[in-house]
């Protein structure tokens, strides 16, 4: 097992440098939305702290951009403790694993992004970690090896996926708090631009952050990405002053539309109306035609549109709701894609 070079942990001060001066929430008082999960993870977290032990271990799934890495960071700060953060694929090797466990002080928390991605060998390190708070080691090689087992100091593995199917049962069943992350709703969506502006120094109203909420997809990572190109397009045009004009005006720059379709999303749709009457159609087929390859529709653009029911997956194919179809025919056909 190879010690030689443990892998490079991100400092959270860093990464805050990294993210340039998008606002970050430190407490859960700060995180705006995830109601019920936060009340959750709030009364774990108190409990955990009048307890003065560790927080049991955390697996947060749902879909990408939803906040998972920031309750992560918050938990910690509730505790009173570090956090050391990686991704999955960071972890090629046990000795990697074990390196970062050994490292960690009493309560820490280690949050590991994309945990579906662990390697086979790596994830078994991780059993006797998170249940006995040791790992087995093995030291020299050929008949003259021998295992050793290593005590760890009680920590809280934080977990975050966003395909928990592709998590192993003996890994999940490890988390005693399981918990998954909803799309926001417009109104918490809004109220996170109007904080994130305060933040970014511009003069934003409340209906014009409304306005890029319902643009968002339901996803705060969403939400900031177009807010920070709305902050580009006011101090150029506008002074730092975004009203609903202004917000209207970059969001038809952006390529988005009023439902956060983008012009690839438009592309997806006109092209089954158009060719095909709504389908149904295959997805190579209409990857061919949109020019996208099928694993990027699949993955990026047929979630969110499926989500609003603008496309269905059915055994021959792709095709638009018959419900769904007239609505969508005089919204695109004969208007020009944005």
């Amino acid at each position: 097992m190879d010690f030689e070079k443990p892998i490079e942990m991100l400092n959270l001060a860093d990464k805050a440098e990294i993210e340039g001066q998008d606002f970050q929430p430190k407490k859960f008082n700060d995180y705006l939305g995830q109601q019920e999960l936060k009340d959750k993870l709030m009364l774990y977290t108190k409990a955990a702290a009048l307890r003065n032990e560790a927080l049991d271990h955390v697996l947060l799934f749902g879909p990408p951009g939803l906040g998972k890495t920031t309750l992560a960071q918050i938990i910690a700060n509730e505790m009173n403790v570090g956090i050391k953060i990686c991704t999955g694929p960071m972890l090629e090797r046990t000795g990697d694993l074990v390196a970062i466990l050994s490292s960690l002080e009493p309560k820490e928390v280690l949050f590991i992004d994309e945990i579906h991605r662990l390697a086979t060998n790596v994830e078994e390190v991780l059993y006797s970690a998170m249940e006995q708070f040791k790992v087995d080691v093995i030291i020299g090689q050929g008949v003259g090896a021998k295992s050793v087992s290593l005590p760890l100091n009680p920590f809280t593995l934080i977990g975050a996926t966003t395909k928990t199917g592709l998590i192993s049962a003996p890994l999940r069943t490890r988390f005693s708090i399981t918990e998954r992350l909803d799309f926001y709703t417009s109104k918490d969506l809004a109220q996170i631009i109007y904080q994130s502006s305060k933040h970014l120094n511009i003069n934003l109203a409340e209906s014009a952050a409304l306005m890029i909420s319902k643009a968002s997809r339901g996803t705060p990572r969403i939400a900031k990405k177009i807010l920070r190109r709305i902050r580009d397009f006011a101090q150029i045009n506008n002074n730092n002053i975004a009203d609903d004009n202004l917000v209207a005006q970059a969001l038809h720059f952006l390529n988005i539309d009023q439902e956060g379709l983008t012009s690839v999303d438009i592309m997806i749709l006109k092209t089954m109306i158009t060719s095909f009457d709504g389908g149904p159609v295959g997805l190579e087929t209409l990857a061919a035609m949109v020019g996208e390859d099928a694993e990027t529709i699949e993955n990026v653009y047929e979630p969110y549109l499926m989500r609003q029911g603008y496309i269905e997956k059915t055994a021959r194919g792709r095709q638009i709701p018959y419900k769904t179809l007239p609505y969508l025919k005089n919204r695109f056909i004969g208007q020009k894609t944005i």
